[in-house]
């Protein structure tokens, strides 16, 4: 064994070595992570089911004190609230159907009536114990309860002339001295008002932030789990107007120390928002858990301030979005909530002005002509070619022009073909003498650019595309999958989706058209246009079946329009007797063309001085 294969061994040992430690402190980091997430997620359980210590002999003191001690020590001057019967109410229009409950005095169930989850049945955005909102209430034994454990007095479900419903819950503290929580569900809106009232609690409730625990769980509800989860975010706006987000996946807490305008939890079609009215919520903090689950995307406990000024009679207005993520609908609330739809991120942020400026009003437009989303998507897909029609014809001028150069340009690459800065410099003398723009082909290329991935932002976000069906497509907003393998194929999926298919096809038939225009010299230039559609099938694979829809159109009308206009349109012979005779005019040369062939002829002459030795 020589030395070298010792060295390769002895590395490779330390790489292995490394590796192994590497995981293990990983894997503890990731075990202490769920220790701490379980340890939150614990304490904001609802009371009777949060971990116990087991009893023991000691504890048949504390098992014979009567029921009345226990609860007055355990839940101080609200012991009233301690036990109780649970009844609940509902409050709907056409929109949502809330169903609230007096065990906590809050929201129990949140069904969006005019939507199906993926699977067909009901969609709601909320039900389940984990789901609560309470506010946390120091006690003078220096414990703390949630009012969601506790049992309050509900009020009369009113129906008001406006179309609108309320309902109030009461926890007394003592005579004249109560919690109030009112809701009234707007009409035909997905607005819920939600007021906290104290009423008589100075004495109580230490000045200063008020806690509100707000824990909600976004069940599964469409086909691609993998999407739901990488929407799943929490959004917030500040109270000077800034906004911000996370994903769940890449962050397990955030602690917000500014006034909060509102805060919504996120799925991919949907949200629940928190919109603080008059006062500001003082500040935030909020911890997230993806569990290891089949049916739920995400987990958010929030706890977030209110400012209680310790006034005798204290109003916290709050309103409630429960609804879906529908651009005009949240940009109709005029507070920014339309930011939470991923319309252009990144260094592409940019393109979201393509989506709200001409995207957006073009498709309602359209949408308002018909239903067929398909339909749809092929005349938004033909209005922006038109608008790109220009661009588009001088790109097919240009390219028409360089296949005319093509023998030319292919004998002065035999006769440079070991000097590649001279072929470049004879290269520039003919596209000047013949009055050809070697990137005149750019330009549309540029525009496209922003469109393609405006759309690649637009249709995965788009609600109106949910659970509607175009050919065999059963729901344009995920993957249209032909047949499922049963196993997944890295790099692919798990499944063949037809409209990615016919995409990669028509892009390598787009390529292979376009072949005159790449240099056939160069490996890269002639087969990266082949290589390219190929490497990104795998990621199309997975995206919605709109995008790979108007993908697959947009190339279809590229190879008709190259076709029409370079068949019926451009005139090759006409063009080289252009080019002929603009190559027996003078040239011009500008002074950057002049300075650009002073530079080159003087890198060839250093290249021909001999090397000192």
């Amino acid at each position: 064994m020589d030395r070298n294969s010792v060295i390769g061994f002895v590395l490779l040992g330390a790489l292995l070595i490394g590796y192994i430690f590497w995981n293990q402190k990983s894997s503890e980091n990731a075990r202490l992570e769920k220790a701490r997430q379980d340890s939150i997620a614990n304490l904001n359980k609802p009371k009777e089911e949060q971990a116990k210590p087991v009893a023991t002999l000691n504890d048949s003191t504390a098992a014979a004190t009567p029921d009345s001690a226990r609860y007055s020590a355990e839940y101080g001057p609200f012991a009233a609230g301690a036990t109780g019967t649970e009844t609940t109410a509902t409050l709907e229009n056409k929109l949502v159907k809330i169903t609230f409950s007096n065990k906590g005095g809050e929201p129990r169930l949140i069904q969006l009536t005019e939507f199906k989850s993926s699977d067909g049945k009901p969609l709601f955005l909320q039900q389940g114990s984990f789901n609560r909102t309470g506010l946390k209430i120091p006690l003078p034994n220096n414990q703390t309860i949630n009012t969601s454990d506790v049992y309050f007095t509900p009020g009369q479900l009113e129906k008001h002339p406006d179309g609108s419903q309320s309902i109030s819950y009461r926890l007394a503290a003592g005579p004249n001295q109560y919690i109030e929580y009112q809701y009234m569900l707007k009409n035909d809106s997905y607005l819920v008002d939600y007021t906290i009232n104290l009423v008589n609690m100075q004495n109580i409730l230490p000045k200063g932030n008020l806690n509100l625990q707000w824990n909600s769980q976004a069940d599964r509800q469409e086909h691609n789990m993998e999407q739901e989860r990488m929407n799943n975010q929490v959004h917030y706006r500040f109270e000077d107007e800034g906004h911000d987000y996370f994903t769940l996946q890449n962050r397990s807490e955030e602690k917000l120390s500014k006034p909060i305008q509102w805060l919504s939890f996120k799925q991919q079609f949907f949200n629940i928002t928190y919109i603080a009215k008059k006062d500001k919520f003082a500040a935030a903090e909020i911890h997230t858990k993806v569990p290891q689950s089949g049916n739920i995307v995400g987990q958010q406990m929030t706890t977030l301030s209110i400012p209680y000024n310790g006034a005798s009679n204290y109003s916290f207005p709050v309103e409630v979005y429960y609804g879906p993520n529908k651009y005009k609908t949240l940009k109709a609330m005029d507070i920014g909530l339309q930011k939470i739809i991923p319309l252009g991120s990144g260094i592409f942020a940019f393109v979201k002005y393509v989506n709200i400026w001409i995207i957006i009003p073009v498709f309602d437009f359209l949408g308002g002509l018909t239903s067929n989303y398909g339909l749809i998507i092929l005349l938004l897909t033909i209005f922006i070619r038109l608008i790109i029609a220009p661009f588009t014809y001088q790109s097919y001028v240009s390219a028409a022009k360089m296949k005319v150069l093509k023998p030319e340009l292919d004998e002065l690459r035999a006769k440079y073909k070991d000097d590649q800065q001279a072929f470049g410099m004879e290269q520039m003398k003919l596209f000047r003498s013949a009055g050809v723009n070697p990137l005149g082909g750019c330009l549309p290329a540029l525009l496209q650019l922003p469109i393609l991935v405006a759309m690649y932002s637009f249709f995965p976000s788009s609600i109106e595309l949910r659970q509607e069906s175009f050919l065999w497509a059963k729901d344009l907003s995920t993957y249209d999958s032909i047949y499922n393998f049963g196993f997944d194929i890295p790099l692919y999926g798990d499944h063949i989706s037809l409209f990615t298919i016919l995409m990669t096809i028509t892009s390598l038939i787009l390529a292979f058209y376009n072949r005159g225009m790449t240099d056939q010299s160069n490996p890269v230039m002639k087969y990266m246009p082949y290589v390219f559609p190929v490497m990104l099938l795998g990621i199309f694979n997975k995206l919605a079946a709109a995008l790979t829809y108007y993908y697959f159109l947009s190339n279809v009308i590229s190879i008709l329009l190259q076709w029409v206009i370079q068949t019926f349109i451009i005139n090759h012979d006409k063009i080289h007797a252009k080019i002929q005779a603009n190559k027996a005019k003078p040239v011009t040369k500008s002074k950057w063309a002049e300075r650009l062939e002073e530079m080159q002829k003087r890198q060839q002459e250093m290249q021909k001085q001999p090397k000192k030795k």
